[in-house]
């Protein structure tokens, strides 16, 4: 996934454009660049690394001209490198694009456009867009038909922005996000709000398969036949101009402390969506929740909660596995698609795919402007706010108080949790930062570390090894307690760390005893538990809760032991290497 941005105003355009990069650095932080159009010439900069280190050494913000695009990348096709580095020009120079996504007959346009003297400077499938909007453009000097034709001759999904030697600006959207601001002083096109939502609040949501151009005629938008297509404009909340960390050292930080406030706030906004999704699961003969990444692990635990106190049968699919399994769905399922972004790639082909069998969908999603929620029949939005730490935090225990929320509606055997009480015993294991980053210091050095739960601890386990990879880059494996006789106590010794996910509930004692095993290999052993064991090398105590509650306060001692070992390992917690916020590609 990349960030892109475009301009088109009365301001001076590289400063918009770089302080809106650096607010959609989570998108992709590889490399960065600019192009301005100025007195009918373009002029691009750009370099390896994130905002602030390009700008440093290319001066982005020296360009003059009021019109101009601006890039972040997460490497898909061709190395972390300067010449790969958006935005690309035409090989005449008279073209520039941004690029989100992936072409999938870049080859063969390539070899067609190199065979009638077009060159290539780089090894990216995104230089074809632009090589290919030159070829038109040199044959019809008209920037719409230019659109038109290169959209019919790219296959794959993408969006993306071309500045024109001439001032002209434009945009196309196959199945990858685009929103148009509208701001006081001039327009925006940008894969995100967050790109521009400090200058306007006013924004349009193109259609899947609309070209976008902006020059003397103002702003107009064409389908991909070029007829004329109309839009509302759009109020979008103020908290997307809000995505600051105030006085936390990263956004990774700020938002594991959000989650007292944000997982109280999950789904409050939309209590008739969420009625009306219970609906549906009641009248369904199959019900299945999909999911990547941590978004699967809250459906892991969904599955426990759903089928012990709402006595229903609810399948979890990982998304990116769904389209191989395409009888899962017919017209008697419902499928509730988990996302932070609601633009994920894998995601979004589940959905699609679900829906081309006649499946009903509904999402549980943050950004409700997003693509699922458009595919959606019923959603509910997270409501905690932007979260632009790479890691989902706050989001992950905002989608466990929603579906907790929703098997409450579902069961008369299930009280709706004390989401306040909850919050308060949050706020008790947040307070216990020291200990946890005491612990962290001596864990930095760890090759393994194992994680185990047994129950509805095991999700947890999952998302606890998780956070620790993307984080402190230490391999970490979440297992089931009772399988480590069944073949991962082979790989227990003195240089392994386990962290034992034991509260004091019907699976403590059976977890004790796989602690003693592990002791009796020399290994190391963190316990999070309400309850004090001798066995533990570390104790993180947390709150004693019933039992299916405890997810929600087991979590949260992970994520500050991944982040503050991330901090001891000099890593950065916000960006993590090679990964993205949302992967809107495959």
């Amino acid at each position: 996934m990349c960030s892109i941005i475009g301009y088109l105003g009365n301001t001076a355009a590289s400063h918009l454009l770089v302080k809106g990069l650096k607010r959609m650095e989570y998108r992709g932080y590889d490399s960065v660049g600019i192009a301005i159009s100025n007195n009918d010439k373009i002029e691009v900069r750009k370099g390896v690394g994130k905002v602030a280190e390009v700008e440093a050494t290319q001066s982005l913000q020296a360009l003059d001209g009021h019109v101009g695009i601006g890039h972040t990348r997460w490497a898909t096709h061709g190395e972390v490198t300067s010449k790969n580095a958006h935005p690309h020009k035409s090989s005449t120079g008279q073209v520039a694009i941004v690029h989100n996504g992936i072409i999938d007959n870049y080859v063969e346009l390539r070899q067609k456009l190199q065979s009638v003297g077009y060159t290539f400077m780089s090894e990216t499938d995104s230089e074809a867009i632009s090589n290919m909007l030159q070829l038109v453009y040199d044959r019809t000097k008209d920037v719409k038909v230019s659109m038109m034709e290169t959209v019919a001759a790219l296959k794959g999904e993408y969006s993306f922005v071309a500045i024109f030697e001439d001032g002209t600006l434009a945009a196309a959207r196959f199945h990858e996000p685009l929103v148009i601001g509208l701001g006081k002083t001039g327009y925006f096109v940008s894969s995100d709000v967050l790109g521009f939502a400090e200058h306007t609040d006013e924004v349009i949501y193109p259609d899947n398969g609309e070209i976008i151009v902006i020059g003397s005629n103002g702003l107009q938008f064409f389908d991909f036949s070029g007829n004329p297509m109309r839009h509302h404009i759009t109020k979008v909340s103020k908290e997307f101009a809000d995505a600051y960390k105030g006085d936390y050292a990263h956004f990774t930080l700020k938002e594991i402390n959000d989650q007292p406030e944000s997982m109280v706030k999950a789904g409050e906004n939309h209590l008739n969506e969420m009625d009306k999704i219970v609906g549906l699961l009641r009248t369904s003969k199959t019900a299945y929740l999909t999911g990547s990444g941590t978004s699967y692990h809250a459906a892991l635990v969904a599955k426990h909660i759903f089928l012990k106190y709402g006595k229903l049968r609810i399948e979890p699919i990982i998304s990116s596995e769904s389209r191989f399994y395409p009888d899962y769905f017919d017209e008697q399922s419902v499928v509730i698609a988990l996302s932070q972004s609601g633009e994920s790639a894998d995601v979004m082909e589940t959905v699609r795919i679900a829906r081309s069998r006649g499946s009903k969908v509904a999402s549980i999603v943050n950004i409700m402007t997003s693509s699922l929620v458009q595919e959606s029949l019923h959603s509910v939005g997270l409501n905690c706010g932007p979260e632009i730490g790479v890691a989902a935090t706050k989001s992950f225990t905002s989608q466990l108080s929603i579906l907790y929320k929703m098997c409450a509606r579902l069961s008369t055997d299930f009280n709706l949790p004390d989401f306040a009480e909850i919050s308060g015993h949050m706020v008790e294991t947040i307070a216990s930062q020291r200990q946890i980053q005491e612990i962290a210091r001596e864990l930095k050095n760890a090759s393994d570390i194992y994680v185990l739960g047994r129950g509805i601890h095991y999700p947890i386990a999952l998302e606890a090894a998780l956070k620790i990879k993307e984080l402190a880059y230490i391999h970490a494996e979440g297992l089931p307690g009772g399988e480590l006789k069944h073949g991962p106590l082979a790989l227990v010794d003195s240089n392994v760390y386990v962290i034992v996910l034991n509260p004091s509930d019907s699976t403590h004692l059976d977890t004790l005893s796989s602690a003693h095993e592990i002791k009796a290999r020399k290994a190391k052993v963190i316990g999070i538990s309400d309850k004090q064991s001798d066995i533990y090398d570390h104790w993180i105590r947390i709150p004693h809760v019933a039992e299916p509650l405890s997810p929600f306060l087991e979590i949260v001692p992970i994520q500050l032991l991944a982040y503050f070992a991330a901090i001891e390992k000099d890593a950065d917690p916000d960006y993590p290497r090679n990964l993205a916020k949302s992967v809107t590609v495959k």
